[in-house]
């Protein structure tokens, strides 16, 4: 074997570190590219916060500093929560028509919709203490306030009837606190537990008041909500009407007698079982007992047929959502 000569293996050291400094330099050149891309396509921004903001006509403490801190942090939460926020945008468009007109009957400011939003994101949510529907109502308020509950009927997943429920407690704790912001957190924690913090306090003012975590956040949540909703393209949100899901047509028809067969009626009203149970997701079973003989109104699609699967013909409005 012939021996390497000390020129040749200078020659290879070289060589070699050569490499490890082109290769370190690639990788210099890789990270900082990446780095220059990350500073030119990607972006965080801070929301801006409104200089005036009320709640169902009353007035909120801009000024204070744990205020704005406080609205800050949950519009933060929920501007960067893209996907939750955008179907909240989507459901309102079905689901906005429905209430807005069942609070203005009811004397209810309109900005209780959005309350609505942050219970349940307008759906017919299931919260670990078995608080359930639209508005969130726990079994015993939801009985005492009009709504049947029961294994096979739960009208607190009828989004009318159980709006109709919510206007008729919400204006119980208007009247009982004389603010409709009190009014808005005791329906999170209770008129009794919102009474007695008030009463320790010597304060009747909600956003002076020390409360629990999942309170003290309560209102601001409605409120980052109503900013987010009501001004989408200043939050990042570009939506057009044709993205919203549209309200569904439908036909009312009533049932009675006992032993109500769903799959019946789906058959005899020229539907499906399965969109008798969609439209009408206060049913819990295929048949209803009705013991005590009760009549019940059903949502029907409008004409007879299977499913609505031309509901978005001619919902075609590409034109910007400007509020909601």
């Amino acid at each position: 074997m012939k021996r390497l000569s000390i020129a040749a293996i200078i020659l290879a050291v070289v060589a070699i570190a050569g490499e490890a400094f082109i290769f370190a330099t690639k990788k210099e050149d890789s990270e900082a590219l990446l780095q220059r891309a990350i500073m030119a396509d990607y972006h965080v921004y801070a929301p801006v916060l409104p200089d005036t903001l009320t709640f169902a006509g009353e007035r909120v403490p801009m000024e204070t500093y744990y205020v704005r801190e406080a609205l800050d942090n949950e519009l933060v939460v929920n501007m960067y929560r893209q996907s939750a926020t955008v179907m909240c945008f989507k459901r309102a468009g079905r689901y906005f028509p429905v209430i807005e007109p069942i609070l203005k009957k009811n004397g209810i400011p309109d900005d209780f919709k959005y309350l609505c939003v942050i219970e349940s994101a307008l759906t017919n949510a299931t919260s670990p203490a078995k608080a359930q529907g639209f508005w969130q109502f726990i079994k015993s308020t939801g009985t005492t306030y009009g709504l049947e509950v029961n294994d096979e009927v739960d009208m607190r997943n009828n989004l009318e009837a159980s709006t109709e429920a919510a206007c008729k407690y919400i204006k119980s704790l208007y009247n009982r606190f004389g603010s409709w912001t009190a009014a808005a957190a005791a329906y999170n924690c209770g008129e009794n537990g919102l009474a007695k913090r008030m009463d320790l306090q010597s304060i009747k003012n909600y956003y002076d008041l020390l409360l629990n975590t999942e309170t003290s956040r309560y209102v601001y949540r409605i409120l980052a909500m109503k900013t987010i909703m009501q001004n989408p393209a200043r939050y990042g949100y570009h939506l057009r009407h044709c993205d919203l899901f549209p309200p569904i047509p439908t036909r009312t028809v009533t049932i009675e007698g006992k032993n109500i067969d769903l799959y019946h009626v789906a058959k005899q009203n020229g539907t499906t079982y399965r969109m008798v149970r969609t439209l009408n997701p206060w049913l819990l079973t295929d048949h209803i007992t009705n013991k005590a003989g009760k009549s019940y109104n059903l949502k029907m699609p409008v004409e007879k047929g299977t499913l609505y699967r031309t509901l978005t013909h001619g919902h075609r409005d590409t034109s910007p959502v400007t509020s909601l």
